[in-house]
């Protein structure tokens, strides 16, 4: 179940507030104390996280889990960053669980959420890598204020008797970010400039009417670990052909690559171009396919 971009936070007495996490969704499903984890993709990713998959054997009985997987920094918030250096046992990993699809055989999707998430927190083990999704109950405002407070990414808005809807977007869970992040697709690198190693920026593509459409370049947010491992990466995707329709910024001093590597960056705004002014490279993301990226519009409730 994916949630809908939205425009800004508000109250309501039929909605409940989550923080939104900020790392990416992981399912695990739990069969007679054998777990494994999925991406949001389908891979199987339990070998790459195995102490998380280890403590959800603690769980009670037979279960489907739907959460997201983070990393905390020394401040106690979740950065997307750090997942880059989860896999090098640099980063303190949770699995914060919100949602129960399957208990014992049981099919809950049909219940409301509450119910759901009453379910869910009556069989997670208390555990230092698994922590309940808790949530607040009609003040949305206030929780987004403390949200940007604390540094948050946003947060999460729930209609509390909603169904849990696979495989769907769904405008009964609606996501109000404190900053613009976009999903985005590498089509190509440029060649470094000064001092810098391995390359200057990054090509950047979204998914529109079928074809590749060019949203501009990133140049910052790299340290010199990230350049030279992104280079690797980027070498192996080589090509001799613009994805791209037309011709675009600085094409002199491209190496393209085949657009399959997604991305996530922060940006100030979309120019009336249908660029990203200022973006800012945070890392790549295993949980997407380049070819499901697009471009992320906002929706009003007042669409409802």
């Amino acid at each position: 179940m994916l949630a809908t971009l939205t425009d800004v936070p508000f109250d309501d007495p039929n909605w409940v507030f989550e923080d939104k996490f900020d790392g990416f969704r992981m399912v695990a499903e739990i069969r007679s104390g054998r777990v494994a984890l999925y991406s949001r993709n389908g891979k199987i990713i339990s070998n790459s996280y195995i102490e998380v998959a280890k403590a959800l054997e603690e769980v009670k009985g037979d279960a489907v889990i739907d959460g997201e997987l983070v990393a905390i920094g020394k401040d106690g918030v979740s950065h997307f960053q750090l997942l880059q250096n989860a896999l090098r046992h640099e980063a303190k990993l949770l699995y914060c669980a919100f949602d129960l699809m399957f208990a014992d055989g049981e099919d809950l999707r049909a219940l409301p959420l509450l119910e759901r998430k009453k379910r869910l927190n009556a069989i997670l083990p208390r555990h230092k890598l698994i922590a309940f999704s808790n949530h607040r109950k009609a003040k949305g405002t206030k929780f987004f204020a403390e949200a940007e407070r604390r540094h948050l990414e946003g947060i999460m808005a729930k209609r509390a008797d909603s169904p849990y809807a696979s495989g769907c977007r769904t405008a009964d869970w609606l996501k109000v970010k404190t900053a613009q992040r976009q999903e985005v697709v590498i089509a190509g690198f440029t060649a470094p400039r000064r001092t810098r190693p391995f390359f200057g920026a990054l090509v950047l593509a979204v998914r529109e009417d079928n074809a590749w459409r060019y949203i501009g370049h990133v140049g910052t947010g790299f340290s010199h670990q990230v350049l030279e491992e992104l280079h690797g990466k980027l070498m192996r995707l080589k090509t001799d052909k613009s994805p791209f329709p037309a011709k675009v910024k600085d094409e002199g001093v491209t190496t393209w690559v085949r657009p399959s590597l997604v991305a996530e960056v922060k940006f100030a705004e979309w120019t009336a171009k249908g660029e990203l002014r200022q973006p800012v490279y945070l890392g790549l993301r295993s949980d997407k396919k380049a070819m499901d990226v697009v471009r992320e519009k906002s929706w009003s409730r007042k669409q409802r």
